[in-house]
């Protein structure tokens, strides 16, 4: 029984590997509500590819079009990390993005720190 255990708690942790493998990327989206958190998840994950690019190209243009009602600004960089996951120039600027994190806000990578 303890090797049945064993095997769903390793496979629990091999289904939350992240594409990009950021380990700041994880921290900022077990941050993130439950149900949104858990999208976010299945989307990075290596098997979603072909969600997660059309996913991302429309958040970019929900970005962009953030004037209309309903859309916002707040697509633009949800989108643009999610490209990121299959666009190694884009993952280079996330990975800068995540270092400046890390320096004016490392609050925000804290999973103890209460949400504001």
């Amino acid at each position: 029984m303890s090797a049945a255990s064993d095997e769903r708690t390793t496979a629990t942790k091999d289904t939350s590997q992240m594409a990009g493998g950021d380990p700041r990327l994880d921290k900022l989206v077990d941050r993130m509500p439950a149900r949104v958190g858990d999208t976010v998840s299945y989307l990075l994950k290596p098997s979603s590819r072909w969600v997660r690019i059309p996913s991302g190209a429309l958040l970019v243009v929900g970005g962009v079009l953030s004037f209309l009602p309903l859309l916002g600004v707040w697509m633009l960089p949800l989108g643009l990390a999610l490209l990121a996951e299959d666009v190694p120039a884009l993952r280079t600027s996330r990975s800068k993005v995540f270092d400046w994190i890390e320096r004016k806000k490392p609050h925000w990578l804290d999973p103890s720190t209460p949400e504001k």
